[in-house]
């Protein structure tokens, strides 16, 4: 990652932009409901979480209302996951633009990101609504979210980078990457807290990087918990190793990119 890497990164960096622009008008093209798929998604799945997890297994929330509960939770999932997954896909779906024109190769999977924040903001505001309906009020801590947002963006773009790179070599990735989300959906705790855990399985969990990223939100906006410092800790510190990984691992390849995609 030399300085004449970053200047390119400056001098491009209009193009980035424009690409999350585009990602976001494909997404939604010819889609009847349009960007209320934003709304729909997490509504929905809030919905099927709270009649069988809320109701009929009776998961504990920490003392918050289940729909508010697994709605925070699922609005930095559903984040991280589109990112992931759009980033995954984003240079094979983009090929013949790598093979005709150059430009920074990294801005593919990076404006998923970008164009995924639409998505969480719209996230955000039902979430706030929800908090009116039923009389939740946000913590202090609630400062801290943008920080947390950004773990989780690093987190996801270190992972997109991985997957994207791979992805160009071999295509079965993108059968791979729905299949690692569910399961890295149900590791993370969306449906329940992290207090549901037994005390082993709480240590272990806090590897998890989103775990502290959505636990935290939950303690943050909801007051559902305390704000646990040291899972914060543990995902940064891991959200950080993944992203520099991720992203000198895609650099090393991307020269090869034009050659297989």
């Amino acid at each position: 990652m030399s300085e004449t890497w970053w200047s390119e990164l400056w001098r491009y960096r209009e193009l980035l932009f424009f690409f999350a622009a585009r990602d976001i008008k494909v997404r939604y093209k010819q889609a009847a409901l349009g960007a209320a798929w934003a709304v729909v998604q997490p509504l929905a799945t809030m919905l099927v979480f709270t009649i069988f997890f809320g109701r009929i297994a009776r998961i504990p929330s920490n003392g918050l209302p289940y729909p508010l509960f697994s709605f925070c939770g699922l609005a930095a999932w559903l984040y991280f996951a589109s990112t992931v997954a759009y980033a995954s896909n984003s240079l094979v779906s983009n090929s013949s633009m790598i093979t005709k024109v150059y430009f920074p190769r990294v801005y593919l999977p990076t404006s998923s990101a970008l164009g995924c924040l639409m998505d969480l903001a719209i996230s955000g505001a039902v979430l706030a609504a929800m908090m009116i309906y039923y009389g939740v009020a946000p913590t202090p801590f609630v400062l801290l979210v943008p920080l947390l947002v950004v773990i989780m963006i690093l987190l996801a773009l270190g992972v997109g980078f991985v997957l994207a790179a791979l992805n160009v070599r071999f295509r079965d990735v993108k059968h791979v990457v729905p299949f690692g989300l569910q399961l890295w959906l149900f590791a993370t705790p969306i449906i329940y807290p992290l207090s549901y855990l037994p005390t082993e399985a709480q240590r272990l969990s806090m590897l998890n990087p989103m775990t502290g990223i959505v636990e935290n939100l939950r303690a943050a906006v909801l007051g559902g918990g305390e704000f646990n410092w040291q899972a914060m800790g543990i995902s940064a510190a891991i959200s950080i190793a993944v992203f520099c990984v991720g992203l000198v691992y895609f650099r090393k390849v991307e020269r090869n990119f034009a050659d297989v995609v």
